[in-house]
């Protein structure tokens, strides 16, 4: 099984902590504790990270008596496999059918800065002439 496939497998929770781990990393339990909204317990943040390690998506190391956690797959792998899933899924492999559905979509608009960065990766993406 693909680490993106057990990704979408994953508890809320699991979800919760992976989502941490891919933000700041490593971390200790304690650490992931704090980072996630509503934590539970610290003794159920240790099973949930024991699982999690049991699945072969976080990995951890020891440093004296404490452990630091981290994932074992890239963030940006992740992305680009649910990338890929939602362009085969929703838009027939067609990445200007998914672009433009992201431009037009309703909600908060795009901020200038965000507008500017789209323009520059489109204009790497141009063969020079």
């Amino acid at each position: 099984m693909s680490h993106s496939t057990l990704y979408r497998e994953l508890s809320r929770r699991e979800r919760q902590i992976m989502d941490a781990l891919h933000q700041h990393n490593p971390l200790s339990a304690k650490e992931i504790q704090a980072s996630i909204p509503e934590p539970p317990s610290y003794s159920a943040v240790r099973a949930l990270i024991t699982r999690l390690v049991d699945k072969k998506v976080v990995m951890y190391e020891q440093q004296g008596a404490k452990y630091l956690y981290r994932p074992v797959v890239a963030e940006k792998k992740i992305q680009t496999s649910a990338v890929a899933r939602l362009l085969n899924t929703f838009f027939k492999g067609s990445k200007h059918n998914a672009v433009t559905a992201l431009l037009d979509a309703e909600g908060e608009k795009m901020t200038p800065e965000e507008i500017a960065a789209i323009e520059r990766k489109i204009a790497s993406l141009k063969p020079k002439c």
